[in-house]
């Protein structure tokens, strides 16, 4: 085999990785919709009454709609400039998928009767799994030299210390929630947007550090 048809096998093989993540975000947001519960009634009162009554689960599902949509997101940006398949970036990429579909059944969790702290906890450890597998499939990438060689060098350190703030930022809602039983673990979640744009921040000046370096 020439090293041009190496390389255009192993581009297939990436390009082949990809499209699997595509399908199965797919599924895990397909199987987040099929679970929210119909609303019932014979009138229109009754029938925004039950809707009213199910908020939490449909507020659960954007929530969970806009968290998996935005995994997707990062990591076809990632993706995008990947030009090869190291021997742990595939198994890096299957974790993150298993944190993906896991994600409509820790909905239900978090949405289902019971003691609040394990139910939101179980939600969160997903996220913070999710963020850190993807952390690993980043460093994956720069170690192995998988990426082409015209990215930017901003790309790879925003989006590893993305992911690493938004780790910390769920595991430390888990023990917030067990302290105040609520209303300050999801307090947590709402400082994700100024902790990411802090991140986003210091990767611009990490890689523009490095690249002078």
């Amino acid at each position: 085999m020439t090293t041009q048809a190496g390389h255009q096998v192993r581009a297939v093989a990436a390009e082949r990785l990809t499209m699997f993540v595509d399908a199965v975000i797919a599924i895990a947001l397909t199987l987040l919709a099929l679970d929210l519960p119909v609303p019932t009634g014979d009138t229109t009162d009754a029938m925004l009454s039950s809707m009213s009554a199910h908020g939490s689960e449909y507020l659960a599902f954007a929530v969970s709609f806009v968290v998996i949509a935005a995994h997707w997101r990062a990591h076809h940006e990632i993706f995008s400039h990947v030009r090869a398949l190291g021997g742990r970036l595939t198994s890096l990429t299957l974790a993150w998928l298993f944190m993906q579909v896991l994600m409509p059944f820790a909905t239900r969790v978090l949405t289902a009767d019971g003691a609040f702290p394990p139910r939101f906890s179980l939600y969160a450890i997903v996220q913070v799994l999710a963020s850190a597998s993807f952390a690993l499939i980043i460093r994956e990438i720069r170690r192995a030299h998988l990426y082409t060689t015209d990215v930017p060098p901003q790309v790879f350190a925003q989006s590893l210390v993305r992911s690493i703030c938004l780790a910390a930022v769920f595991a430390v809602s888990v023990p917030v929630s067990f302290l105040t039983n609520g209303t300050g673990a999801y307090l947590c979640w709402l400082t994700a947007p100024i902790v990411l744009t802090v991140a986003r921040r210091l990767g611009t000046v990490n890689s523009h550090d490095r690249h002078r370096a």
